[in-house]
């Protein structure tokens, strides 16, 4: 009897050891909304030409970094 006992209350020390690991909930707050990416970020390492809050000017930087700056395949062709 008092080996069933045991093996009883080592196996319920184990489910309530291993219930203990368990994840907690992840429950998010309130919904984050984000900034305009054309707003800026209020550093002082910037591009030239471009002005925080214009979404023209963002966009015309995008073009013309896509253009020269990021686009392996025209760095590449230039002559």
């Amino acid at each position: 009897m008092t080996r069933i006992a045991s093996t009883l209350l080592t196996a319920a020390t184990l489910c309530v050891a291993l219930a203990a690991c368990g994840e907690k909930p992840q429950t998010g707050g309130a919904v984050k909304h984000d900034a305009a990416p054309y707003a800026g970020t209020g550093s002082n390492f910037t591009q030239a030409g471009w002005t925080a809050g214009d979404k023209t000017s963002w966009e015309q930087q995008l073009r013309t970094r896509q253009q020269y700056g990021q686009n392996e395949y025209s760095r590449n062709q230039k002559p």
